[in-house]
C-alpha cells in the first residue's frame, strides 16, 4: 500500500464486529452500546466517586434534570421516623414532610414507587431509597410520562441515591443534621452511633428494631447479625438514664459483638458480657436478652437475662408470651444461664422489648402493663404490615397510649422467621428477594 504525501502508511480501518463482541456478552447477545439507563446511573456513580457529601443531592438533581426529570426532592427520616427531612441545594426542592398522609410518606412506608398525575399530564414519581431493606427515605421527580422503562430505571435511581447517601454518611455529619428533627442528648448520639440499620430484609428472615425517646434515649440498645443461616439477635438496657447508661450500653454492646464474632455460644456469650461489665462498672449491671435463629430449622434460643418475655405473634391467633427461667442481668456475676429454645412456624414473629415499655406509669398511678402491649401488638399486627412498618406504627401507638411519658427508655425488635431458604438462594427473581414495586425484567 503506497505512502501518502507525508510519507505515512495509511491505517487500514476494520469494522467492529456485528454481535455483542468478545467482551462482556450474555446469554441474549445484548449490545454492549451504551443506553441512557447505562448513561446515568453511570455518570452518577462516576462522578459522585469523589464528590463531597454536600454536593451529593445535588448531583442526583443535576442528572435527573440532563436526562428530563424535574422537580427534583430528596428526603431523609427523621430518627423517631415521624418526618421525611428535605436535602436542599441548587435544583432540589421540598419541605419537611409528615411521613403519615402523603405521597412521600405513602412511598417510605410501603417501600413501593407510587405515581401522582399532575393537572398537566405529567407524573411526578415517589420512589423509596432503599439501603439494601434499610429505609434511608424517598426520592421523587416529576417527568412527562412513563413507561415501564422509566419506572425501571426510576427505581434504580432511587436506590443508588440511598447508597451513595449511606457511603458518604460515613465521612460527613451532614446527613445527620438533616435526620434530626429535634436537639439530641450526647447519650442518645452515643447510641445511635452503636446501632445497626433498622431494618434488614431477606428471602427468609426479617427484622425491625426502634430506640425511644429517639432523641433522649439513654441506656437502651439493640444489635443483630446474619452469618450463613444463622440470626443473631440481642437487645440490652443498662441500667440507670443519660450519658454513663449510654456507657454502659456501649460497653456490653461490644462485648457482645466481640464474644458473637469469636463464635462463643449462647451460654459463653453471657458470661463474657456478664465478666466485661462486672470489671468495667462494678456494681452496675444490665438486662440483656441474646438470641440466634436457625433460619434453616426456624429453632430459635435465647437467654433472657432480666427483660420481659418476648410475645410470639402468629397469623390468626392470639400473641402469646415466650416464658421460661430468667437468668440474672449481667454485671452480677456468677450466675449459671439459663438457655430456651421454641420451634417456629414460617409466618411467625417474636417480639423483644424492654421494660420501659411496659413500666410506664399512666396518670392514676397504673403502670402501662403488659396486657395493653399485646393489644396493640394484636392490631398493629392485624394488616400484617411489613416488620418495619408494624414497628414503627407499634412505636408511635404505644407512645400516644402512654400519653407521650418516656420517663424509662423503650425499645422494640421485632423478628419474623419467613421459613427455610430456597434450593437455589441466587435464582434471579427470587420471589421475596425484591423490594415492593420492582419490575424484575
Amino acid at each position: 500500500m503506497p505512502d501518502d504525501a507525508h510519507g505515512h502508511h495509511p491505517v487500514a480501518v476494520q469494522t467492529p464486529p456485528a454481535g455483542p463482541g468478545v467482551g462482556f456478552v450474555d446469554e441474549e447477545g445484548r449490545s454492549r452500546t451504551e443506553s441512557l439507563g447505562e448513561r446515568l446511573l453511570g455518570s452518577l456513580l462516576d462522578r459522585a466517586h469523589l464528590m463531597p457529601a454536600r454536593l451529593v443531592g445535588r448531583l442526583v438533581a443535576q442528572e435527573i434534570a440532563a436526562v428530563g426529570g424535574t422537580d427534583v426532592s430528596i428526603w431523609l427520616q427523621d430518627y423517631d421516623q415521624r418526618t421525611l427531612q428535605p436535602l436542599t441545594g441548587t435544583g432540589l426542592v421540598g419541605e419537611t414532610t409528615s411521613i403519615d398522609g402523603s405521597w412521600p410518606g405513602r412511598a417510605f412506608t410501603e417501600d413501593a414507587r407510587f405515581e401522582q398525575a399532575l393537572p398537566d399530564g405529567s407524573v411526578r414519581l415517589y420512589l423509596p431509597m432503599l439501603d439494601g431493606s434499610d429505609r434511608v427515605g424517598v426520592l421523587a421527580f416529576t417527568l412527562p410520562g412513563v413507561d415501564d422503562n422509566d419506572r425501571r430505571l426510576a427505581q434504580r435511581l432511587a436506590g443508588l441515591t440511598a447508597d451513595l447517601i449511606v457511603t458518604k454518611s460515613h465521612y460527613t455529619g451532614t446527613f445527620a443534621q438533616v435526620r434530626a428533627a429535634a436537639p439530641m442528648s450526647l447519650s442518645a448520639h452515643l447510641q445511635w452511633q452503636s446501632l445497626p440499620p433498622l431494618v434488614m430484609t431477606t428471602p427468609d428472615v426479617a427484622l425491625a428494631g426502634i430506640l425511644e425517646p429517639a432523641y433522649d434515649v439513654g441506656g437502651d440498645s439493640f444489635d443483630y447479625a446474619l452469618d450463613e443461616h444463622v440470626l443473631h439477635l440481642a437487645v440490652f438496657d443498662a441500667m440507670g438514664h443519660g450519658l454513663e447508661a449510654a456507657i454502659m450500653a456501649t460497653v456490653v454492646v461490644a462485648a457482645y459483638r466481640h464474644g458473637r464474632r469469636s463464635a462463643a455460644s449462647l451460654p459463653d456469650l453471657y458470661v463474657h458480657m456478664d465478666d466485661v461489665l462486672g470489671a468495667s462498672h462494678p456494681g452496675r449491671f444490665a438486662t440483656a436478652q441474646v438470641g440466634r435463629l436457625d433460619t434453616e430449622t426456624g429453632i430459635l434460643s435465647w437467654v433472657n437475662a432480666g427483660h420481659p418475655a418476648p410475645l410470639r405473634v402468629r397469623e390468626g391467633a392470639a400473641v402469646s408470651e415466650l416464658t421460661g427461667p430468667i437468668t440474672r442481668p449481667v454485671g452480677f456475676g456468677g450466675a449459671a444461664p439459663s438457655v430456651q429454645t421454641v420451634q417456629l412456624v414460617p409466618g411467625d414473629r417474636v417480639l423483644f422489648f424492654t421494660d420501659g415499655v411496659v413500666e410506664e406509669r399512666l396518670e392514676g398511678g397504673l403502670q402501662f402493663g403488659e396486657v395493653r402491649l399485646r393489644e396493640l401488638v394484636e392490631q398493629t399486627s392485624a394488616d400484617r404490615l411489613s416488620v418495619a412498618e408494624t414497628v414503627r406504627l407499634l412505636s408511635h401507638a404505644l407512645m400516644a397510649a402512654r400519653g407521650g411519658r418516656t420517663s424509662d427508655d423503650a425499645s422494640l425488635l421485632l423478628v419474623e422467621w419467613r421459613g427455610p431458604p430456597r434450593d437455589d438462594e441466587l435464582a434471579r427473581g427470587l420471589i421475596g428477594g425484591l423490594p415492593a414495586g420492582d419490575i424484575d425484567s
